[in-house]
């Protein structure tokens, strides 16, 4: 026996310690790439409508570099470009656009059945590049006699340097919860429900899963409010939340019990 016990007290001091190494040696999950790419091009996606909301209801948007707009009421469906030209303009909020939005409409926004098809063309953000599409269509008054439009988008958004694009899908609700009732812009206040996914800037697949319905104000260039749940592939979720209503284009990012601060930027 006492030759025993000290062979077991070495085998398991040895367990012991391989099992804390190994614990020691784990590496922790914090990587919060998805969660960023899916906000920029949530962002990105949400500036381009509110620019095209602006521009209709008031034929250009009265900023520091107001855009060209045109419209073609003859055709159908209607057509509309808001042109911001070939050179960067920025706006009072500091964002850089450039390029060409086009826009087509089968009838005016209030309108019930109302789709509207909304695609960049050499459109860029910050210099980033946005491609692809975002239809919006009206499909009336909730209970609550708010109107709601079913939002889908197919698109990506590329790097200013071109080393990275991620793409980006969305099935979304839009309600108008304020200023539908009065002619001025600036009060429009919607929330934002539903889902979507995309591929990071990695190759990375995630989903997304908006938890708490994201506040997009036309008074301010950024999502205010809300909480969206990102989950990349066999892999820990990541949730963003924009926080309590303030307008300065940051948010947060909890992955494994860690909070990042993140500006859109």
């Amino acid at each position: 026996m006492r030759t025993l016990l000290p062979c077991l007290l070495a085998a398991t001091l040895l367990a012991f310690t391989s099992c804390r190494k190994d614990k020691d040696d784990k590496v922790v999950d914090l990587d919060y790439t998805s969660a960023t790419d899916n906000a920029k091009a949530d962002d990105a996606f949400t500036d381009m409508l509110s620019q095209v909301d602006k521009a209709i209801d008031a034929n250009g948007l009265r900023e520091l570099c107001d855009p060209t707009v045109t419209f073609d009421t003859i055709a159908m469906p209607h057509t509309m470009t808001v042109d911001f030209g070939a050179v960067n303009c920025t706006a009072g909020n500091g964002r850089q656009r450039r390029g060409r939005i086009e826009v087509s409409y089968t009838g005016r926004y209030r309108e019930p059945g109302t789709v509207i098809t909304i695609t960049p063309q050499g459109y860029f953000v910050n210099d980033n590049l946005v491609q692809g599409t975002k239809t919006v269509t009206n499909q009336g008054p909730d209970g609550n006699g708010h109107l709601r439009y079913a939002i889908v988008v197919n698109g990506s958004l590329t790097a200013a340097d071109g080393s990275w694009t991620a793409t980006h899908q969305a099935q979304r609700t839009r309600t108008w919860i304020e200023g539908s009732d009065t002619p001025e812009l600036l009060d429009d206040v919607y929330l934002i429900t539903g889902s979507g996914s995309g591929v990071n800037r990695n190759g990375a697949a995630y989903t997304v899963a908006i938890t708490s319905a994201l506040r997009v104000a036309l008074s301010c260039a950024w999502i205010t409010q809300g909480t969206v749940q990102v989950t990349p592939a066999n892999r820990p979720v990541r949730t963003i939340d924009y926080g309590p209503g303030t307008c300065d284009g940051s948010f947060s990012v909890n992955v494994n019990g860690q909070t990042f601060t993140v500006n859109i930027g």
